[in-house]
């Protein structure tokens, strides 16, 4: 593909915002409920594009909790989505099909164009957006403009490398998706300062959506995308699993300040520094993150590296027919 060459793509007709995929994530909770309240203003942006929101875990942003059973948001890997419900089916999983069925099926034509699932992190991590793809150029172009619109806030694009089938969170159901993150925020507890970034970010992605649909030509450029390569897992005890070791105080808050070898990475409890054994430098996030206790993670590692997007712009009404007589016809040679 040259870089000069502009790629189009089909209007955005159905845009899900999604909060309370963890139920103790406050502020995507109280976006997607105040957005519920003016549902008919938000279906007017676009006389052609429907918002759907959505209290993803109900059960558990009820009780103020993470999950009721098992992390909703990895019960969404084609394996899971396929199976079939029983009586002692986890909640999340039962909840997952639901969600499939609204907002999917995941991987067909039929599924929602975009999902933008609201988290809230511990971490000192800004405004992230996480996506399976270093290659979506919507998503991509998303992110550029949010950057763009809100300079003051630190904004970063999150790569997690896996296929479809692997993607395992509420976002991969979309067409396009990611997940936008927001921190530091305790869990259970509002901040103003998160909830309004976390409100105006998705008022950008909105407000984007519109301007693509109206035909807006978007620019080619780059932007710096960060690709996880690691998790590393506190210091535990061999025999009872327990962390001798916190985050270290150096380390502590500075998510996305590169990690070199030799730099302290663990406080043990009794005092002694363990330093970065990596052997080239690399960018940590969710470092410290509250809920990653439970899943061995003490700091996520990344590489940074610049990716190129190419200009895009909407389908115009005899491409979108085209692209529909080619589809239709592949399937009926199959």
């Amino acid at each position: 593909m040259e870089l000069d060459e502009v790629v189009c793509f089909s209007r955005f007709s159905r845009v899900a915002i999604c909060g309370g995929t963890h139920g103790n994530e406050l502020s995507g909770v109280y976006l997607v409920r105040e957005m519920q309240k003016a549902e008919r203003k938000a279906k007017e942006r676009g006389n052609d594009m429907e918002v759907i929101t959505v209290l993803s875990n109900p059960r558990a942003v009820q009780r103020g909790l993470r999950y009721i059973d098992t992390d909703l948001n990895r019960c969404f890997t084609h394996a899971m989505l396929s199976g079939s419900n029983t009586n002692d089916a986890p909640y999340e999983i039962i909840r997952s099909r639901e969600l499939n069925a609204l907002l999917g099926p995941k991987g067909s034509r039929d599924a929602v164009d975009l999902v933008c699932d609201l988290h809230n992190t511990t971490a000192n991590m800004g405004l992230c957006l996480i996506s399976y793809s270093d290659s979506d150029w919507l998503c991509l172009h998303v992110f550029r403009h949010l950057q763009r619109q809100m300079p003051d806030v630190p904004t970063r694009f999150i790569h997690f490398n896996a296929t479809n089938k692997e993607s395992y969170s509420l976002d991969s159901v979309g067409k396009h998706g990611f997940a936008l993150e927001a921190g530091p925020q305790p869990h259970g507890v509002m901040r103003s300062n998160i909830y309004t970034t976390m409100k105006m970010g998705v008022e950008h992605v909105l407000d984007w959506v519109c301007l693509f649909n109206s035909g807006f030509v978007f620019e080619g450029g780059s932007v710096d995308v960060y690709t996880v390569v690691r998790n590393i897992d506190y210091p535990r005890d061999r025999d009872t699993h327990n962390i001798t070791a916190a985050v270290h105080p150096q380390l502590q808050d500075r998510d996305f300040c590169l990690l070199y070898p030799e730099d302290p990475l663990f406080l043990t409890l009794s005092g002694e520094t363990l330093r970065y054994k990596g052997k080239e430098p690399l960018y940590p996030f969710f470092i410290n993150e509250c809920a990653y206790y439970e899943k061995g993670i003490a700091v996520s590692l990344a590489r940074k590296r610049r990716v190129a997007i190419p200009a895009i712009r909407v389908q115009t009404e005899q491409e979108q027919q085209a692209k529909k007589d080619e589809c239709t016809s592949e399937e009926e040679e199959e």
